[in-house]
């Protein structure tokens, strides 16, 4: 059997593999999936099936046609946390990449590129998918069991990008493989709610079909299924569902929390320990399997370490303020985090370790090296707090330093992690106020990691309780209550996923985005002056369908 990572440059150009291609990706109708060429029932055998979903698995690596177009329209979904309160868009200033810093200030716009780049990126991958499942459908020689996993595969893959649409844009085509011209597709012929209803429908099915596991790493076998699901059952507030498959993940035992914080940034634990949906990336082999969508992230790194980075993508004052403790190493939900600046290592009150693990401070390590304000691009306009996580140690051999994309590395990034699907279930369990106890452990349960990721012997170095005060501890039983829960729930989301490109999207499926971001915009302009007159408001919350899109779309997308 192939390795998905072995074969993915294969995949990367094309929506089939193998010596006749069963279709192309079209550049001039990107609905539209037209044969070039097509594989004859008979031809289609084990070895066919496993190309057709490798090239289909290739469009997660989200670099179709070019590295601009993967980093502004990420499958990693960063820019998406410029919108929210948690990151700046960071490099050399406002004007460069210029379109992310209109999503940062509040400025939609139709002709956004990160509008277009995300719809053509996931229209691109649903074709893929839609071709490998009319593929494995039409063969003779597979068994009924195999076509039904192999489908379940595809279809998986297409409600994650189908979800993503969901989260990001108001309105959108749907189609499935069954639709003979996409390009005739009205955006408006489902509701949003239908939509959600076909991605379930098609997830739960895929649960039911896929095995436990797969011999090849990087394919999605039932849990990936699940986690999904219960990440869209979230989205839609249909939290017994979510309880529901989020506990299938967890009660399977087939994944457990990293040993420390730091592990999930290191290339040998790739696809182990927290990984559900993880995008396998290489250094060894083709820069096509390079993660672009991070591509310009890479800290600006003090004696080109890495190769000097873009330094985009950093943490706002706002996320790093949230990691203050109290006395009794708990989290401020009271409102009140932000009322105390969290700087650099002399900052003399209590912080949660993983801060130190998530981004950048001054003075303090970063991968066993001392992160200065030479590792900034731009202080004086965006401050420090760099992100860490996509960025294994410079010394690490899975890391390809000083070339294009800056810090390319063999580390996988991981769309769904354990730590996230065990927040699930315990925010739909507070959601309906039942088993609030059930809930308190899985929230401890990641705390505790947090606590004992603090080791001064683990190498590399990335937190030093000589300079910091780390202080994080368990939720206590009194006063466990709903309200207090949910507010713990969600603190520790933003905490524990900080920089993994959902806290935006967390904001929209609480209702609380519009209040929360202009909060944030009137306290974070004290730092950031671009701010001034920066304003969200409901009816910018998702993307516009992009102005190119309905120019060549005639009346389909109006």
């Amino acid at each position: 059997m192939k390795n998905i990572k072995s074969i993915i440059k294969k995949a990367f150009c094309v929506a089939a593999i193998g010596s006749m291609a069963f279709a192309t990706v079209s550049c001039d109708d990107m609905l539209d999936t037209k044969p070039q060429g097509t594989f004859t029932d008979e031809q289609i055998g084990d070895e066919e099936a496993i190309d057709l979903m490798t090239a289909a698995y290739g469009s997660l690596l989200c670099h179709f046609f070019g590295n601009n177009e993967s980093f502004a329209g990420p499958i990693t979904n960063w820019i998406f946390d410029v919108r929210s309160d948690d990151a700046l868009k960071g490099g050399d200033g406002v004007t460069m990449e210029g379109y992310i810093h209109q999503l940062e200030v509040g400025n939609v716009q139709s002709d956004n590129d990160v509008a277009n780049f995300k719809w053509r990126n996931n229209y691109y991958s649903v074709s893929r998918c839609n071709t490998a499942i009319r593929g494995i459908q039409a063969s003779s020689n597979l068994s009924d069991l195999d076509k039904a996993a192999y489908i379940a595969e595809m279809k998986t893959l297409r409600a994650y990008f189908y979800f993503d649409m969901l989260r990001i844009f108001k309105q959108f085509p749907y189609f499935d493989e069954t639709v003979v011209n996409p390009s005739e597709c009205r955006a408006d012929q489902y509701t949003r709610d239908e939509i959600a209803g076909f991605i379930k429908q098609d997830l739960r099915a895929s649960y039911t079909a896929l095995p436990e596991s797969q011999a090849q790493v990087g394919r999605f076998n039932k849990y990936v299924a699940a986690a999904l699901l219960a990440r869209v059952a979230l989205f839609t507030s249909d939290w017994a569902e979510a309880e529901e498959y989020a506990g299938y993940v967890i009660s399977n035992g087939k994944y457990e929390l990293y040993p420390n914080f730091l592990d999930m940034s290191k290339p040998e634990f790739n696809n182990q320990y927290e990984s559900v949906m993880a995008i396998q990336f290489s250094s060894a082999n083709s820069p096509d399997q390079y993660n672009f969508s991070n591509c310009l992230n890479c800290t600006w790194s003090e004696g080109n370490l890495y190769g000097n980075g873009d330094d985009f993508y950093l943490a706002s004052q706002n996320l790093v303020n949230a990691f203050r403790t109290d006395a009794n190493g708990l989290p401020y939900l009271d409102g009140s985090f932000n009322s105390e600046n969290v700087t650099s290592a002399d900052y003399a009150g209590n912080v949660d370790p993983r801060l130190d693990f998530t981004l950048g401070r001054i003075g303090m390590p970063w991968r066993s090296h001392t992160y200065t304000m030479g590792w900034c691009r731009n202080f004086e306009l965006y401050g420090q707090y760099s992100g860490k996580k996509p960025y294994p140690s410079p010394e690490s051999p899975y890391v390809k330093p000083g070339i294009v994309p800056w810090g390319a590395s063999s580390l996988n990034f991981i769309l769904i992690r354990y730590a996230d699907v065990m927040l699930m279930k315990a925010e739909a369990l507070i959601e309906q106020n039942k088993n609030l106890g059930e809930a308190r452990t899985l929230i401890n349960d990641i705390r505790r990691k947090a606590a004992r990721s603090v080791d001064p012997v683990y190498e590399p170095v990335d937190c030093n309780p000589m300079l910091a005060s780390y202080s994080v501890e368990e939720y206590p039983a009194t006063g466990w209550n709903q309200d207090y829960a949910r507010r713990a729930v969600r603190m520790e989301r933003r905490i524990e996923l900080a920089m993994e490109g959902l806290r935006w999207f967390d904001l929209v499926r609480w209702g609380n985005v519009v209040e929360t971001m202009n909060e944030y915009y009137a306290s974070e302009v004290k730092l950031r002056s671009y701010y001034s007159g920066a304003n969200l408001t409901e009816d910018e919350i998702f993307m516009p369908i992009p102005v190119n899109q309905v120019d060549n779309a005639g009346d389909l997308y109006k």
